[in-house]
């Protein structure tokens, strides 16, 4: 019954309010536990979820644009019964499937389960979709709102290789006033985003290169002429309706089957990056399956033949050797800056290129990249170089890397494996966390006897654009005055290890959430007010007073006593007569 209504709605509802409600029934339908989808109402959009009347233009959604035509590996990703829950890096590299694309198939997956369970999208269809448009995403490049970091373009559809579509949307999306071009992790061109495009992350914008808004979009597109997608024909067609081509259908399947044996999380950034297009000469095409070899026609018994005189044997032949690819030097190609605050991954990844002596790309070639110098950055999985074959292009791209908490700047070199060709080298630098802001956590007065120590610690919070900021190298000095910030030589001082004083204290570091709680902080015999200063990379700075009073003065002595004087005897008594 609910498959049936949810059918139904898709084509007859025609207002928003018609929509939510049917949701809203849907949603109250389920089982126990079910969690209905997330509703994105205050940008105005239909709320996340509800369908839509129109049906797949007559083109297809990316214009026919092109695609990536690497296949999954034959090894199964996970054994039989293994979760793909688990948010761990396991098995092989292809299929792991960046943390935040992964959160925006499966929000559109159950998405759909609730507005139109009866199509049967499962997350992995819009995995092997996204798999072969943009890599994931450019391997997870995306912000936390699942915005890509740079925007991804298709190439311009002018009619030379590709199709002729001429501007659409003034530029709004693609840049481009003259020809549109497919945009975003789901390669929507503009003509089709304006039809399906949805704000699914509540942003309040309908943004194709916004992973939550494509895959939900791309969930309705392919669920769109009530199609079952758990049906092949209907599966097929909504495939094809994404792009009109026959080896395009095969590698999409190939992804999704794959994805359904099995799949991992990984961290934004780190997902493995597809070489071949399907705009790439040369190329080898995907096969649907095994072409059985036809077995030839039963032939009659040959007549016997007259014994030949023997030969003497001929020597064998020499193995042909496998020639080497003839790459004549390696390049950058197109790399930008190598910066990355400690302990984040770098937002760049080198990419360098092999070309032959007419400079045009060579595949195969084994370049290794390696980091260089006194630095505890390292690939993911923690290695300090790989090896990595270029692709049909000719390039080849390092893994993801993440900055240690050492800063300054290391190198990172690539040469040809085997050949004393010329390296690349790429100057890496690793800037300190920073905090824009530090403050106390509480608001006591901090104050000390003279030759005492300070009842009360001091804690602070370092933060960065109003959140916490963790690890941030903190310096605290008792300063001479407001406008001298020397240290001071007398008045408060904290304890080194051997219990000496000190008045310059480097090296302190906020914990997870930002906080920092300081040493136990002493006074001298001088008393008055004094300040402390403390400062972040960033600009962080607080300064806070600390008072030192006198000791209570010590009670005087009391009096001595005053003698008690002894009074004089009283005079006898007169005798009687």
């Amino acid at each position: 019954m609910a498959a049936h209504f949810g059918r139904r709605l898709r084509k007859g509802a025609t207002t928003t309010a018609i929509a939510a409600a049917a949701v809203a029934a849907l949603s109250a339908s389920q089982g126990p536990g079910a969690i209905p989808p997330p509703s994105d109402t205050a940008s105005g959009d239909t709320p996340l979820g509800s369908g839509d009347a129109s049906t797949p233009p007559g083109g297809s959604a990316t214009g026919d644009s092109p695609y990536y035509t690497d296949l999954p590996p034959l090894n199964t990703p996970n054994a039989p019964g293994t979760s793909p829950e688990i948010p761990i890096i396991a098995g092989p590299a292809e299929a792991g499937i960046p943390a935040t694309v992964l959160a925006a198939y499966k929000r559109a997956e159950s998405s759909l389960q609730s507005s139109d369970p009866g199509c049967h999208l499962p997350w992995q269809l819009l995995a092997g979709i996204g798999k072969v448009e943009s890599g994931q995403a450019r391997g997870g490049r995306v912000d936390a709102n699942g915005t890509t970091l740079s925007p991804i373009l298709g190439p311009v559809l002018n009619g030379v290789g590709f199709a002729n579509i001429s501007d659409t949307d003034d530029g709004a999306y693609d840049g481009d006033t003259t020809h549109d071009r497919a945009v975003g992790p789901m390669q929507f061109i503009p003509s089709t985003w304006k039809d399906w495009g949805r704000d699914a992350n509540g942003d309040g914008r309908r943004d194709p290169n916004n992973i939550y808004d494509a895959a939900q979009a791309a969930a309705l597109y392919l669920c769109a002429a009530d199609r079952d997608l758990a049906v092949k024909a209907d599966l097929d067609k909504a495939i094809l309706s994404y792009n009109r081509s026959t080896e395009y259908l095969h590698t999409v399947l190939s992804w999704f089957e794959y994805y359904k044996r099995g799949s991992h999380q990984v961290p934004d950034g780190t997902g493995v990056l597809p070489g071949d297009r399907s705009d790439t000469p040369d190329r080898e095409l995907p096969s649907p399956g095994p072409t059985p070899t036809p077995k030839p026609p039963a032939a009659k018994p040959p007549a016997p033949k007259p014994t030949p005189t023997p030969k003497p044997p001929t020597p064998p032949a020499k193995p042909t050797p496998t020639p080497t690819p003839s790459v004549v030097r390696i390049k950058d190609n197109g790399t930008g800056t190598l910066t990355a605050t400690a302990g984040t991954l770098f937002s760049e990844r080198p990419a360098v290129a092999a070309v032959d002596s007419a400079g045009k790309p060579v595949a195969g070639v084994s370049l290794k990249f390696e980091l260089v110098g006194d630095t505890d950055a390292r690939f993911i999985g923690g290695a300090t170089s790989a090896t990595l074959r270029t692709a049909a292009n000719g390039v080849a791209v390092a893994p993801a890397l993440r900055a240690g908490e050492k800063t300054g700047t290391f190198t990172v070199k690539v040469t040809v494996v085997g050949r004393s060709l010329a390296a690349v080298e790429y100057r890496a630098t690793v800037t300190a966390r920073t905090a824009d802001t530090l403050a106390r956590t509480d608001d006591k007065a901090l104050t000390a006897v003279a030759g005492a120590e300070f009842a009360d610690a001091l804690q602070v919070k370092a933060t960065l654009d109003g959140a916490a900021a963790s690890g941030v190298g903190l310096t605290a000095t008792l300063i001479t005055s407001a406008e001298d910030t020397r240290p001071r030589d007398s008045g408060p001082y904290f304890k080194d290890a051997d219990g000496n004083p000190v008045r310059t204290l480097t090296g302190l570091k906020t914990d997870a959430d930002g906080l920092l709680t300081l040493p136990k902080l002493y006074a001298d015999d001088r008393t008055g007010t004094f300040l402390l200063r403390l400062t972040a990379p960033g600009g962080g700075t607080l300064t806070v007073e600390l008072l030192v009073t006198a000791p209570a003065p010590a009670p005087s002595e009391s009096p001595s006593e005053t003698p008690t004087t002894t009074p004089s005897e009283s005079p006898s008594a007169t005798p009687a007569p």
